[in-house]
């Protein structure tokens, strides 16, 4: 679903970047950050675009996320209470870490989200995402699944190499676990959706499928569950694509038809000329028209089903 005035806007604010820098160049980091290529080989590849008094280093610094100076919501926010709790594992991998967020406001109970990271840990851009979610008046949880090898490193780097030690299942049942770990809190109303981002992205569709009360469910270029699974899905569904993402788009056909073929609750808006992760205010793929319109349609959604 689309609207097209708003699509129209978006496609008129590009992220701002060095006019010299190419989207293959963009397409090679999604390469890198999924991990489909080495370091070794996006450095050397890289060196092809370092032109017109671009430098790599400079090329790669300018791609890597600025969580230092990207920073819209701190930790220290007074409006927010949050800290650090810790749940059982159903891996037998000891107990997960996660940021535990609300509202000091708040008065009543409260619609839950759990927040889903990328495939590198809960780094600082989804601990933000979290607290920002408490701004909108949720409680939310945002696990680690980094924990049972030491978490998050505190950078993305190391980051992502130590999530490919963990299976995507075993992974997807330390998240389930915080679904019902977020339900049962005091401060929650019972209704918990959830959020994703990349391979949190996935997972929420994994979510979908495995968790029947699932109050709702919101995948960022995610990749697409088992087409044979979908039917088992209950919760609505709010999909959002990046228009130059073809990695993760290319499942989206049989996607669809699935959803509709089992007569599914969902909506789906793919952004027009902005790149996956275009949510991520601390790489340059950030693209606040298409951000800001997709977390307006994201707490509405949410909000509709939890509160």
């Amino acid at each position: 679903m689309k609207d097209a005035k708003e699509e129209e806007q978006i496609a008129g604010q590009a992220p701002v970047q060095p006019p010299a820098i190419k989207q293959e160049v963009f397409d090679l980091y999604d390469q890198y950050a999924h991990n489909r290529i080495t370091r070794k080989d996006f450095v050397q590849k890289l060196s092809l675009y370092a032109v017109g008094g671009l430098t790599v280093p400079a090329l790669m610094s300018f791609l890597m996320p600025d969580y230092k100076n990207s920073v819209e919501v701190g930790p220290d926010d007074p409006r927010i209470m949050s800290e650090y709790v810790y749940y059982d594992s159903p891996n037998g991998g000891g107990r997960i870490k996660a940021l535990l967020c609300q509202p000091k406001s708040a008065k009543g109970k409260l619609g839950g989200v759990v927040v889903v990271h990328e495939n590198r840990g809960l780094n600082p851009y989804i601990e933000e995402v979290a607290r920002k979610l408490a701004l909108e008046g949720f409680i939310s949880l945002a696990p680690d699944a980094l924990t049972p090898l030491g978490g998050y490193p505190g950078n993305d780097d190391e980051g992502r190499s130590l999530q490919t030690q963990r299976t995507t299942a075993s992974m997807l049942e330390d998240f389930i676990t915080a679904y019902y770990y977020l339900r049962d809190q005091k401060s929650c109303n019972g209704k918990v959706g959830v959020v994703g981002f990349c391979f949190g992205g996935g997972i929420a569709n994994l979510m979908a499928v495995k968790i029947p009360t699932l109050a709702a469910a919101v995948p960022f270029y995610g990749g697409q569950p088992p087409e044979d699974e979908v039917k088992q899905i209950q919760a609505p569904l709010l999909i959002q694509y990046a228009g130059l993402d073809t990695r993760v788009n290319a499942g989206w056909p049989a996607y669809e038809a699935a959803l509709k073929e089992n007569h599914k609750k969902y909506q789906v808006y793919i952004y027009p000329d902005v790149n996956h992760g275009f949510h991520n205010n601390t790489t340059p793929r950030f693209n606040r028209a298409a951000a800001d319109l997709a977390w307006k349609r994201t707490i509405d959604f949410l909000g509709l089903y939890t509160k």
